[in-house]
């Protein structure tokens, strides 16, 4: 009797046990999936999940996209030209969070398998002879440029773009993970990545968005690129690590145009891993470098390992500044248009400026070029957001 009297109530505990509403699991919604495609013409929300992107998908003006943090977007190079591009009016708004960002990667993780994401405004830009638009070189040959100096393209908060830098239809020239073109301050950019690109991490053409808190991470071209008048004031944080084959840190330059105003980058890192090769052909191996007339207000900033590179029988001296026109030193160096201030530098063959070719020499008015022991450059977080299979970006 006292073994069916256990029994019994053994089994009645566990009834009651499983009825009990305290104890039931929270029901977990699974990721959800689907292929995006375009163009995009009503407003649409991905949820949490792992989507595939195909094609140019284009989000048309009047029209937002939002993606939910933690998401991933896959493309696969298979499937032809692939990008995601923002035109003018429409919105792209990424919600990431440093533990979950969205990131957007391509299955064969090879550089230059994808055209990354485009966003185009109608801010103000200075074009080559002084023009106010121009058409991108993207391969979507659309005209960028106005008067809007607010535009809002949207929101992007913790976004990695991985293997980029695909050229587009009967594009020119490759893109890169991050393209801006004619984007306006209205626009956020925060906690970005560029992943091993074919291109630059990070381009802009003209307009007046800032970036804050931005990694460029092996891309094989320059980490952060500009022309045609860009003019965004407000960027900090940028951290540059090149590695396996890339070029500048910076190329800065103004499409041969004398500007009265010129972009403004606090807490910068410069990073150049041992052994890293420029480009076939490019030979470009400096930290920052000034052509078309390119300026700017530089400062607190980690120089590091822009040393020599040796092809063939000629040395190409790694500098923390070269300037390689004739017309930018005499418009900008000489005018104090450039600033590159608080310059903390090591593993770096020329650490004064220099300039690019031996037709003239560079003399930075006195306070436009200052070196630091204590600068600090990029301050930026660890998290998912800045790891890759494991690695942490930040070195």
């Amino acid at each position: 009797m006292k073994t069916k009297f256990f029994a019994l109530a053994l089994a009645t505990s566990l009834f009651l046990n499983s009825c009990s509403s305290s104890d039931d699991p929270t029901p977990v919604t699974p990721p959800a999936t689907g292929e995006i495609t375009g163009p995009i013409s009503a407003n649409k929300t991905f949820a949490y999940g792992n989507y595939t992107l195909k094609g140019i998908v284009k989000i048309n003006s009047g029209v937002t996209v939002t993606f939910d943090a933690g998401s991933t977007i896959t493309i696969d190079k298979a499937t032809g030209d692939n990008a995601l591009v923002v035109l003018n009016g429409g919105k792209l708004i990424i919600n990431g969070t440093a533990d979950k960002p969205v990131v957007f990667t391509e299955k064969s993780k090879l550089p230059g398998s994808w055209g990354g994401i485009i966003m185009y405004g109608d801010a103000p830009a200075k074009v080559a002879g002084g023009g106010t638009s121009s058409t991108s070189e993207d391969g979507n040959n659309i005209s960028y440029g106005g008067t809007n100096a607010t535009h809002n393209g949207g929101s992007l908060n913790y976004v990695r773009v991985e293997y980029a830098g695909s050229k587009l239809a009967d594009g020119q020239k490759e893109n890169n993970a991050f393209t801006f073109y004619s984007v306006g301050s209205g626009t956020t950019l925060d906690h970005l990545v560029a992943y091993k690109g074919a291109d630059d991490g990070f381009e802009f053409f003209g307009g007046t968005v800032s970036m804050t808190n931005a990694i460029s991470f092996g891309n094989y071209d320059d980490a952060f690129d500009w022309q045609d008048g860009w003019q965004g004031t407000a960027n900090t944080n940028w951290y540059a690590y090149q590695t396996g084959k890339g070029n500048y840190g910076m190329e800065i330059e103004a499409s041969a145009n004398d500007n009265a105003f010129g972009p403004k980058v606090t807490n910068i890192t410069l990073k150049r891993e041992a052994g890293n090769v420029p480009e076939v052909g490019d030979n470009q191996v400096d930290a920052f470098q000034f052509k078309r007339e390119g300026n700017g207000e530089y400062s607190n900033i980690i120089v590091d390992g822009y040393g020599n590179f040796t092809t063939g029988t000629t040395t190409y001296k790694g500098s923390v500044v070269s300037i390689l026109d004739a017309a930018t030193n005499t418009h900008q160096v000489n005018t104090g248009k450039i600033k590159v201030l608080n310059v903390k530098i090591s593993n770096t063959t020329n650490v004064i400026p220099v300039a690019g070719v031996d037709t003239f020499t560079v003399s930075f008015p006195a306070g436009t070029f200052t070196t630091s022991t204590t600068a600090t450059g990029a301050s930026l977080t660890t998290g998912n957001w800045a790891t890759v299979d494991g690695t942490n970006l930040i070195k």
